[in-house]
């Protein structure tokens, strides 16, 4: 499975080790393998824009090309940091564009401490698989 580890972003060295985060943990399935290059082409479209966001404390991404399934792990300093994102362009149009070709999407949101990035993979695949009762 293709990974691209976590990297920090636009706010990683403000306060590093002190507060809390907001984390995003989602996971994407594609209708096709045929929207599996364009999802994954304009996935790093979105992911240059998460590591210079304001706001933003560190990202990774997963990619399950063959299942037709993609992860995102991202921290943030706050709320509103996250949702100035998902607002903001080129991700709004990216969304608008691939909403089409999307099978089922979850996103899952709780608080970690500072301290504690990076993230863990298997924490947050496992609260994604608990909200979709897997």
């Amino acid at each position: 499975m293709p990974t691209i580890p976590w990297m920090p972003g636009a706010a990683a060295t403000e306060s590093p080790d002190s507060g809390e985060a907001v984390v995003m943990a989602s996971k994407f399935e594609v209708k096709s393998l045929l929207h599996v290059p364009r999802f994954f082409l304009l996935s790093l479209v979105v992911w240059k824009q998460v590591r210079s966001a304001p706001g933003t404390i560190g990202a990774s991404l997963r990619a399950e090309p063959f299942k037709k399934t993609f992860w995102t792990l991202s921290a943030w300093q706050d709320q509103e940091s996250l949702e100035t994102f998902s607002r903001s362009d080129p991700h709004a149009k990216v969304v608008a564009k691939l909403i089409p070709t999307m099978d089922r999407s979850t996103f899952v949101f709780y608080g970690a401490a500072r301290s504690e990035l990076p993230l863990s993979w298997d924490d947050a695949t496992r609260r994604i698989a608990e909200k979709r009762g897997k």
